[in-house]
């Protein structure tokens, strides 16, 4: 009990004469023993990996997981050691609501056939989502957290160490001072000088002997970029196929939606017009000849009754069209195309369901629905 109490007063004391020369020092009124010009850079490097280790650490869990509840019980898990349970990603998710809606309105009509194969392709593209995850988590995380959990507070705890050693050294340094001093006024404080001398030499050692153990460690930052650097390419090696694996799945996606007939048909009248940008549909082959202009009306009433002059586009439902092929205008109320321009149409009320409004600039008229593809 009584040695307890020794080494607790012996730590005070300690404790307190590093926290006299650590103030005396910011307030300038005690020297600092600076640490050489190869080790203060190696402690300015090793600074500057951690913050930025943490940083691209902390960002890349926000992009593999955006939910922070989801991150925090992750956090959790890790910390007692514990698997963690597979989450169902988004997309595996959605592609399973899709299959579900399908069986409701019926495997046999377009819109659930349709469910049924997006819905699948989802699920595809969830599992590729979770195969990312896990590779990137294993092969990029990980190493960023073994060194911020490990590597980094062993550093961490030889800096510190070092540090209370340099105040032992200055301590000792400010003691023998003293002690020259009071020995210059009275020859009876030689033999505090012999003793402040030999602790100075210890402190010296200690001090020597912890700065060379912080170099080694600090040094070791070099190998923890090279491992770091090897782990980045995995990462972009895991994105790269990742978004391969999903632009694969789409492109399958796009040809089976091909192959569904009358998918995305809005009315009979349009099922020969594209359904716009999406890629669901192309242009017209190279070297195809138009098809034939629609039949007008034989009673001419249309004619006769649709004034195009008056027309006025709608508030709502105008739409951008892409022109397939050249066409001449048979009348004043047609209007004249040709192939790749943009244009702007409509439906009127009363109009040929072949045949839309089409606005180019100032100029306004009629246009078949099978020389065009909408766009939007």
């Amino acid at each position: 009990m009584d040695f307890n109490v020794k080494k607790l007063a012996s730590d005070a004391g300690v404790f307190f004469n590093r926290a006299v020369q650590f103030t005396e020092e910011k307030l300038g009124q005690a020297e600092k023993t600076e640490l050489d010009a190869h080790l203060e850079n190696l402690i300015a490097r090793a600074d500057c990996t951690k913050n930025w280790t943490e940083k691209i650490f902390r960002q890349t869990e926000i992009l593999l997981q955006p939910n922070p509840s989801a991150r925090i019980e992750e956090f959790f898990y890790e910390k007692l050691d514990k698997k963690i349970p597979l989450r169902t990603t988004n997309g595996e998710l959605l592609g399973q609501y899709m299959l579900d809606a399908a069986r409701d309105f019926g495997p046999g009509t377009p819109y659930g056939s349709t469910l049924i194969i997006v819905g699948d392709y989802q699920r595809r593209l969830g599992g590729a989502e979770r195969e990312f995850l896990q590779t990137s988590a294993i092969n990029f995380l990980t190493p960023l957290r073994n060194f911020l959990e490990g590597d980094w507070r062993t550093i961490s705890k030889e800096k510190r160490l070092l540090e209370n050693r340099r105040l032992d050294l200055d301590v000792c340094k400010a003691r023998l001072k003293k002690a020259k001093l009071a020995e210059a006024k009275a020859a009876l404080w030689s033999e505090e000088v012999d003793k402040a001398e030999h602790e100075l030499r210890v402190a010296q050692t200690e001090f020597d002997r912890q700065a060379e153990v912080t170099r080694l460690l600090l040094e070791g930052i070099s190998s923890t970029h090279v491992n770091h650097l090897r782990c980045l390419h995995e990462f972009v090696e895991a994105q790269a196929v990742y978004y391969a694996q999903c632009h694969k799945h789409m492109q399958d996606l796009q040809k089976e939606l091909r192959r569904v007939p009358n998918a995305f048909t809005m009315s009979p009248s349009t099922s020969a017009v594209s359904a716009g940008p999406s890629g669901l549909s192309s242009g017209p082959p190279a070297g195809a000849s138009p098809p034939p202009r629609p039949p007008v009306s034989p009673s001419g009433l249309e004619r006769s009754t649709l004034k195009i002059e008056e027309v006025q586009p709608p508030a709502t439902g105008t739409r951008k069209a892409k022109v397939l092929y050249d066409y001449d205008a048979h009348d004043t109320s047609e209007l004249s195309l040709m192939a790749d321009e943009l244009i702007t149409v409509y439906t009127v009320p009363g109009m040929d369901p072949d045949w839309l409004m089409g606005e180019r600039g100032n100029k306004k008229g009629k246009v078949p629905v099978t020389y065009l593809e909408l766009l939007s």
